[in-house]
C-alpha cells in the first residue's frame, strides 16, 4: 500500500504539465499584446510625445521581460517538477536549461520582478506630472519591497545553500 501511494504521489507531477502548456498560451498572449503595442507606436508615431513614446516603449520593454520570466518559470519549473526537457545535440538548447534549481529560479524570479517593478517606477515619474504624490508614494513603498525581499531571499539563499552548491561542484 505504501509503495503504491508513493507511486501516485511520484506520478501526481505530471498534473503540473498541463500549467506548464498554459503558459506556452500565455506566451501567445504577451506577444499579440507586444505587436498591438508596436502597432500603435508606429501609426502614432509622428503625432505622439516623446514622453508617451517613452512611455509606450518601457511598456514593450516590460512585456519582454515578463514574456522571459513566463518561458523562465516554464522550462525549470517543468525540469525541476515534471521531468527532463530532453534536446538534441543538435537542436538550440538554452544555457541555463537544467541548471535552475529551485531555489536559484526563486532568485531570478525576484529579480525579474524587482526590474519589472523598476520599469512601472520609472514610467510614473516619466509621467510625474499626472500621477498624484501619495500614488507615487505607494509605488515606491511596493518597490522598495520588492527590492528588500529580493535581497533578504538571496541572503537566505546564500546562508542556506551556498556551501551545498559549491560542495556539489567540487565533485
Amino acid at each position: 500500500m505504501e509503495r503504491f501511494v508513493e507511486r501516485l504521489l511520484y506520478g501526481s507531477r505530471w498534473l503540473l504539465a498541463p500549467i506548464y502548456l498554459g503558459l506556452a498560451l500565455v506566451l501567445v498572449a504577451i506577444g499579440v499584446k507586444f505587436f498591438q503595442e508596436i502597432y500603435h507606436l508606429l501609426t502614432h508615431l509622428l503625432e505622439m510625445t516623446e514622453s508617451n513614446m517613452v512611455l509606450l516603449i518601457l511598456g514593450l520593454i516590460d512585456l519582454s521581460l515578463v514574456g522571459s520570466l513566463v518561458v523562465m518559470v516554464m522550462f525549470s519549473g517543468y525540469e525541476n517538477f515534471v521531468s527532463q526537457i530532453d534536446i538534441e545535440e543538435g537542436d538550440d538548447k538554452l544555457a541555463w536549461l537544467g541548471k535552475l534549481d529551485a531555489g536559484t529560479l526563486k532568485l531570478k524570479l525576484a529579480a525579474s520582478i524587482v526590474a519589472i517593478s523598476s520599469i512601472h517606477l520609472l514610467q510614473e515619474f516619466v509621467n510625474i506630472p499626472h500621477v498624484p504624490s501619495e500614488q507615487l508614494m505607494w509605488y515606491v513603498i511596493i518597490h522598495l519591497t520588492f527590492v528588500v525581499s529580493a535581497l533578504l531571499l538571496g541572503l537566505l539563499d546564500r546562508m542556506s545553500f551556498a556551501s551545498h552548491r559549491d560542495h556539489g561542484k567540487d565533485h
